[in-house]
């Protein structure tokens, strides 16, 4: 599937659209240049989420986790925001934990997941934002 939009402000429409094409696929990997808008597309999805914490990029951290009450069970779930661009190795990504993230029951959105690819679930989405014009995004989604 493919959406192209022109501007922030239709982050939303293509939120919506990810959360219907992945039939409830929680993990999901972002793909994309440095500035293509990966966190701040995760930033609409968890506020579509009902996160109510500040969501901000990972990347020193590595990992950011974030609470939100599930609109049907009304239980606590989570969400993990990883952002992988400083690691090194496939090590490194074992040493935080890599596989604890990807094989819960939590929401999982992970930018620069290269590294870790031959690891990856087989049930999830990946995302990739190509930029064009200042601010036009075009996002590609693919269900594995």
């Amino acid at each position: 599937m493919e959406i192209t939009i022109q501007s922030i402000d239709e982050l939303d429409k293509v939120v919506k659209a990810l959360l219907e094409f992945s039939e409830g696929r929680k993990k999901m990997m972002l793909y994309g240049e440095i500035g293509a808008g990966k966190t701040t597309f995760i930033q609409k999805i968890c506020k579509h989420l009902g996160v109510k914490e500040a969501v901000l990029s990972p990347t020193f951290s590595l990992v950011n986790e974030y609470t939100f009450q599930d609109k049907t069970s009304q239980k606590e779930q989570y969400v993990h925001h990883l952002d992988l661009y400083r690691l090194k190795n496939e090590q490194e990504a074992l040493d935080i934990g890599i596989e604890d993230y990807l094989y819960d029951d939590s929401y999982c959105f992970i930018e620069w997941a290269e590294i870790i690819e031959h690891w990856l679930p087989d049930d999830l989405v990946k995302i990739y934002i190509k930029i064009f014009e200042e601010s036009g995004r075009t996002f590609t989604l693919e269900k594995n």
